[in-house]
C-alpha cells in the first residue's frame, strides 16, 4: 500500500514538474516592440559531415524562416566551418559525406533562406584545402555566389579577391540603411585573413560613405572561450594520401603564409577603425565575450559562439544540439540583448524546458556607445 501511495505521489510530482516547465517555456519573441534581430549561426561542420546529423541544419534554417516576421530578422551571420573537409572523397572515421556532398548540403540548407532573408556565410579553416606550403583553395565560391540569394545581391556593396585572385564572397560587405535610424555595414573576412584583406576591410570601413555606419564584422578565428583574442601562428593540415585503419593521415600543422590571428586582426583592422563596433566569431568550442576601446574611443564588443561540441562531441554527437544566437537590437539603437536558443529542443513540449541557455555567458545585454 505504501509503495502504491509513493508511486502515485511520484507520478503526480513528475506531472507537476513537466506542467510547470512547459508553463514557463517562452517561445522566442521580441522583448521590445520595434526591435530588429540578427541571428548568429555557429560552426556547422559536425552536422554536415554525417548524413544522420544534416536534418538538424534544415530544422535550424526552417526555424529562422518561421521567425523572420516574429523576430523582425534583418540579417543571418554564419561564422565559418561550413563543412568538415574541403577535399575529401575517401570514407573514413570522421564523417560519411564527401566534400562535394557536404558543400551541396550546406549550400542547400542556406538555400532555405534564399529570397526570404539576407545572410552571410563566413569561411572557416575547415572550408579550405592547403598544399604543403600552406597555400589555400576552397570550393566555397562554387556554392556561395552573389546570385544565389537575390536579397544578398541587393545589399552587396563591396568585395575583394580570394587567394587565387578571384572575386568571391569570402571577403564582402553588405549595407542596410535605416535600422531604427542607424545605417549598418555587415562585413566578413576569410579565416586567418591575409594582410591585403585586412587593409581592404579597414579601408572600406573608413570610406566617407560609411563613416556614420555601424560595422558588424564576422570572421572565424578571433576570440577564445577564455575571452582572450587568439595568438600564435595560423596553421592548417595537409591530408596525407594514406588511410590507415580507417583514419586518413594528417601532416604536422603547416603555417599559412600571410595569415593573421585574432590579435592581429584586432591590431590591423578593428582597433584602428572608428566604426567597427561588433565582431562575431566561432572556431573554438564554447562562448566568449569581451569589450575594448578602438582608436576613436568607441567600445568594440566581441562575441564567440561555437556549439559544435555541445551535441555530444566532435565525432559521435549530433553536431551542436541546434543552438543559435539571437541578437535583438533594441529600438534605442544602443542596447542589444543576446540570447541562446535551440530550435531542436524548442520543437517538442518534452524538451522545451531545455531550449534556452539562461546562464550569464549565454544571455546578457551589451550597449553600444
Amino acid at each position: 500500500m505504501k509503495k502504491r501511495i509513493f508511486g502515485c505521489f511520484l507520478l503526480c510530482l513528475l506531472g507537476t514538474m513537466v506542467a510547470f516547465s512547459q508553463d514557463n517555456y517562452q517561445k522566442p519573441a521580441l522583448e521590445q516592440k520595434g526591435s530588429w534581430t540578427l541571428i548568429m549561426v555557429p560552426d556547422l561542420q559536425n552536422y554536415v559531415k554525417w548524413q544522420r546529423n544534416q536534418p538538424l541544419i534544415d530544422l535550424m534554417m526552417a526555424w529562422i524562416v518561421d521567425n523572420i516576421d516574429t523576430l523582425n530578422i534583418k540579417m543571418v551571420m554564419g561564422v565559418g566551418d561550413l563543412v568538415e573537409n574541403d577535399g575529401k572523397i575517401t570514407n573514413d572515421y570522421d564523417g560519411d559525406q564527401t566534400s562535394e556532398s557536404q558543400w551541396k548540403y550546406v549550400s542547400g540548407a542556406f538555400g532555405k533562406l534564399d529570397g526570404k532573408v539576407p545572410y552571410i556565410a563566413a569561411t572557416g579553416n575547415h572550408d579550405y584545402s592547403i598544399d604543403r606550403q600552406g597555400n589555400r583553395t576552397s570550393h566555397y565560391s562554387r556554392f556561395f555566389t552573389a546570385e544565389k540569394n537575390h536579397l544578398n545581391h541587393k545589399l552587396l556593396v563591396q568585395n575583394t579577391r580570394n587567394e587565387q585572385g578571384q572575386p568571391t564572397l569570402e571577403n564582402a560587405a553588405y549595407e542596410i540603411k535605416g535600422l531604427n535610424g542607424k545605417d549598418y555595414l555587415f562585413m566578413t573576412v576569410e579565416d586567418g585573413p591575409r594582410d591585403t584583406v585586412l587593409t581592404w576591410a579597414k579601408n572600406i570601413a573608413a570610406l566617407q560613405q560609411y563613416r556614420n555606419h555601424r560595422v558588424i564584422l564576422a570572421t572565424h578565428e578571433f576570440l577564445n572561450a577564455k575571452d582572450k583574442r587568439t595568438t600564435g601562428a595560423v596553421n592548417w593540415i595537409w591530408w596525407e594520401p594514406y588511410n590507415v585503419n580507417n583514419m586518413i593521415q594528417k601532416s604536422p600543422r603547416i603555417k599559412l603564409p600571410d595569415a593573421n590571428n585574432g590579435q592581429q586582426i584586432w591590431e590591423k583592422a578593428v582597433q584602428p577603425s572608428s566604426n567597427i563596433e561588433l565582431v562575431l566569431c566561432g572556431h573554438i568550442s564554447g562562448e566568449g565575450y569581451r569589450k575594448d576601446k578602438n582608436a576613436a574611443g568607441k567600445t568594440v564588443h566581441q562575441l564567440l559562439f561555437d556549439a559544435q561540441s555541445m551535441g555530444g562531441g566532435h565525432r559521435y554527437g549530433n553536431g551542436g544540439d541546434g543552438w543559435l544566437r539571437i541578437l535583438e537590437f533594441f529600438p534605442d539603437g544602443k542596447m542589444v540583448k543576446v540570447r541562446t536558443f535551440s530550435p531542436l529542443f524548442g520543437i517538442s513540449p518534452a524538451s522545451q524546458p531545455f531550449a534556452w541557455k539562461r546562464d550569464a555567458r549565454n544571455e546578457f545585454i551589451f550597449r553600444f556607445d
